[in-house]
């Protein structure tokens, strides 16, 4: 498999072998792996292990009022949906199973069963009278009393809108809280006029064109006197271009455009400036504490009206600030001001983000998160003078996210990780502590990773806990005692065990440190045989957005690392150093560092398998990921082709120059040589070791462009390598590649020939792998 792979279409279904009759549970170690027995089992996943575990409970909904929980169970043949009272625990179907079956066929033409019916999720209105479910984009209210089922209009969108800059807005405008005047745009310059009569009260000056004032920034002091807004220089827009080869829809090609700024582009510059309407004056805010923004908030008023409040990001994620305006002086003061020597993580996505915010009082006191002290923890801010009154959670572990702020009783339920010390310290957990750092109560101590849903008024929690060898187990309990009420569910996999099915093993080896543990999983093939030899297939994706270990129960696992197996490997997911969710120190490794991706980490947990057994095969390690995954998984050939000798590598971003500017500048930094340093592209002629590159054409995730410099800078290096490239592709990988990638690593690795997918007997059918 060497040179150009021929283009193939996005729409092709996943392959199935057809005329294979080797038995779904039939389980035959054999000598030799990669065979089209190996290759049926990991293609039919999906429909030989579908609906094999039971009992499991989730999707859990309270009611309006509170006194009760509605969920799906998973049961033999599909699942059922229950209802559990949460003072006495006691339990019923939510509904009538057949007639709701026979409600919706009637409503919708669709055919259902009573255990599959097409929604997942139910919510109880009209206490109990009626039930809420939607499916297929669609959404449904269906009365208990008659089982009629009437399709629900889609809500209008909330909020405001308006125009996105400084230009002309027409009539369009804000109106300000007492409903006496009218902010718009005119002529890039905020026009203030009396609401319904068009007379105008104030005009500025000082906008133009290039330097604009923007309609949607503008923010109304409440006693409507003030009002604020950016004036903003916009920076330059990058256009990445695209040629759509094979549209579905015409014969021609289509060309289109997607705004994409990447590292070291020229941002927007936001000016905050002061307008005082009946005084007909204005303040501009010196920019002293905000010189050079990647990002600033919206404006937010106090309610009383005594400051303006924005959070400034600074270009390179270094410093961030919550700062706040005095509105009659314009003086600017840092209310709170968060330096570190990396990166301050401001996105709170997943529970993964170091950022939580919370005012109270009105901003007189401030809940704040931090990683100051090396752990992401809690503190608790004096909102008028910026001191720092106390830190409210503290010690080796880290706070993952807040799920609820009680200021009445002054109480925080958050969740946090690596609290059990004889537990994963990625396993979520969730707790109670009063603002002043006393009264740590857990609210979870089961050992595996938790989920919650607390009632409406926090008096009853659902907690439902699994890891990645064991289903879930669903309870509902009392907030005050934390004292069961009733279990909901536990899960019985024992089916899917008879089916083959094997369970990952989770490991754990020192890192690069001496000190720190690195987690990570190992899963088998079902006809697994310790007396064989298994060459190693690591599935990586080393974003320090997350961690990326499975934590919790899921049969097929994710990134096709079970089906992987099945072919006659032995399939690993690992965390390494750089990723999130641990220390500070464990993710700065990524800083200014993204070519390090865990490999040194990486490679002392394989080694720490190999010593245990004996059929772990280091002298065959392959690796594999798409993304951010797609740029470590070549790198491991660049950097470490001592140790890794074949790589597939999907839609990476091989250069993160080329990539989107908030993932790449908040772990790099602003441009430098650094940057080179982690480049594919810059490092192409050090490639040893078999690689296949992917690179989808319509990817708008990450700029195509980046695999097509990679495979140029191969090219002039004369180095050897497959690529692969899709017509009308996205960012998602597709069966097909999951099936080149088989075969990609079954010819690397298992001195067997893949199958001759264009024989007679092998068909396309319309299935998904994923």
């Amino acid at each position: 498999m060497s040179g150009f792979t021929q283009f193939l279409h996005p729409r092709l279904p996943i392959l199935l072998l057809l005329g294979l009759l080797i038995g779904p549970g039939l389980v035959n170690a054999q000598a030799t792996q990669g065979t089209e027995e190996d290759y049926h089992r990991a293609l039919t996943l999906q429909e030989r292990y579908e609906g094999l575990v039971v009992n499991v409970a989730d999707n859990f909904v309270w009611t309006e009022a509170g006194d009760r929980v509605a969920y799906r169970r998973s049961v033999e043949g599909g699942h059922e949906f229950v209802v559990t009272d949460r003072s006495s625990g006691a339990e019923e179907r939510a509904f009538d199973h057949g007639r709701m079956a026979s409600a919706l066929e009637a409503r919708t033409g669709g055919s259902y069963g009573e255990l599959t019916l097409p929604f997942n999720s139910v919510e109880l209105v009209d206490a109990g009278g009626a039930i809420e479910v939607a499916f297929s984009g669609d959404r449904y209210r269906c009365t208990l009393s008659d089982y009629q089922c009437s399709e629900m209009e889609s809500g209008g969108g909330g909020g405001w809108q308006g125009g996105s800059g400084g230009g002309e807005s027409g009539d369009q405008g804000r109106t300000s809280p007492d409903g006496r005047y009218e902010a718009v745009i005119h002529n890039h310059n905020v026009v203030v006029r009396k609401a319904g009569e068009g007379t105008e009260v104030y005009r500025s000056h000082d906008g133009s064109e290039g330097n604009a004032y923007s309609l949607q920034s503008i923010s109304w002091a409440p006693d409507s006197r003030r009002l604020a807004a950016y004036r903003i220089i916009p920076g330059y827009e990058r256009l990445v271009h695209y040629i759509e080869s094979a549209p579905s829809d015409q014969l021609q090609p289509r060309h289109s455009t997607v705004s994409y700024t990447k590292p070291g582009d020229v941002l927007d510059v936001r000016q905050p400036v002061l307008f005082d309407v009946e005084a007909g004056s204005q303040t501009v805010v010196s920019n002293d504490l905000f010189p050079n923004a990647y990002s600033m908030s919206g404006l937010e008023w106090r309610e009383d009206g005594r400051e303006l409040v924005f959070e400034y990001n600074q270009r390179g994620h270094d410093t961030y600030r919550v700062i706040g305006v005095n509105p009659a002086t314009g003086e600017a003061r840092a209310i709170i001001n968060e330096e570190t020597e990396s990166f301050f993580y401001y996105r709170p996505t997943s529970g993964s983000g170091k950022y939580f915010r919370h005012d109270l009082d009105d901003g007189r006191e401030i809940i704040w998160m931090s990683e100051r002290d090396g752990w992401s923890h809690l503190y608790l801010y004096d909102g008028e003078t910026g001191e720092l009154k106390n830190q409210i959670t503290s010690g080796e572990w880290v706070v993952r996210d807040v799920e609820h702020v009680d200021e009445e009783n002054r109480q925080i339920y958050f969740a946090a990780g690596g609290m059990n010390e004889d537990q994963d310290p990625y396993f979520v957990h969730f707790y109670r502590i009063n603002f002043d750092g006393t009264g740590l109560t857990a609210l979870t101590e089961a050992n595996g990773t938790h989920s919650i849903s607390f009632s409406p008024d926090m008096e009853y929690y659902v907690v439902s806990w699994s890891r990645v060898d064991l289903p879930p187990v669903a309870e509902l309990r009392r907030t005050s005692d934390r004292q069961v009420v009733a279990e909901l569910g536990r899960g019985d996999h024992s089916a899917l065990l008879a089916a083959g099915w094997q369970e990952p093993e989770v490991f754990t080896a020192l890192g690069r440190d001496g000190e720190t543990e690195i987690w990570g999983i190992i899963v088998r093939p079902s006809n697994f045989d310790p007396s064989l030899s298994y060459p190693v297939i690591e599935s990586i994706y080393a974003g320090p957005h997350n961690n990326h270990v499975p934590k919790a129960f899921s049969v097929h696992m994710n990134r096709g690392i079970l089906a992987q197996a099945e072919l006659g490997f032995v399939a690993v997911m690992i965390d390494g150093m750089g990723t999130s969710n641990r220390s500070k120190a464990f993710h700065d490794v990524a800083w200014k560092n993204l070519g390090d991706a865990g490999f040194p980490d990486r490679i002392l947990w394989h080694e720490a398998v190999a010593e245990q057994y004996d059929y772990y095969d280091l002298s065959r390690v392959g690796i594999y990921g798409g993304s951010a995954g797609g740029q470590n998984a070549m790198g491991a050939l660049l950097f470490h082709p001592d140790f890794y000798h074949a790589a597939v590598a999907d839609n990476g971003c091989h250069d993160n120059r080329m990539d989107k500017i908030w993932w790449n500048e908040l772990w790099m930094a602003e441009v430098g040589p650094h940057y080179s340093e982690s480049s594919n592209v810059d490092n192409a002629h050090l490639l040893e070791g078999k690689l296949l590159l992917t690179v989808a054409e319509l990817d708008t995730n990450v700029d195509p462009s980046s695999t097509y410099q990679v495979a140029d800078a191969l090219i002039q290096a004369g180095k050897e390598f497959d690529l692969l490239m899709v017509p009308g592709g996205g960012h998602a990988r597709g069966a097909y590649h999951e099936r080149k990638r088989f075969d990609f690593f079954v010819d690397a690795f298992l001195d067997r020939t893949p199958p001759d997918w264009n024989r007679d007997g092998i068909a396309f059918v319309e299935e998904d792998l994923d």
